[in-house]
């Protein structure tokens, strides 16, 4: 996951802030409230990109932006990716 050259995961967090903050507009725009770029980065960190390598910056923004916003947003609330969760923290 870190063949473009991050640093850490926190490098690369920062990198997909635009991908993410556009994704968590567009579940708002379509009243699908509270979750934060966090909850979506570990989601796509721990459902999606887990157990692969060698992904590219450009493969995991189309990931965030074509996902479905109903699985991401149900996901979510039934699951506990919220940012507010002990998930969070591990």
């Amino acid at each position: 996951m870190l063949e473009d050259k991050f640093e850490n995961l926190e490098e690369l967090y920062h990198r997909l802030i635009p991908a993410l903050t556009s994704k968590k507009e567009e579940m708002e725009r379509l009243k699908m409230v509270g979750m934060k770029e966090k909850d979506l980065w570990l989601y796509f960190c721990k459902n999606t990109w887990k157990g692969k390598s060698s992904l590219t910056l450009g493969e995991m923004v189309s990931d965030i932006l074509n996902t479905d916003n109903f699985l991401l947003y149900s996901n979510w609330k039934g699951v506990g990716y919220g940012t507010n969760s002990s998930e969070h923290t591990k």
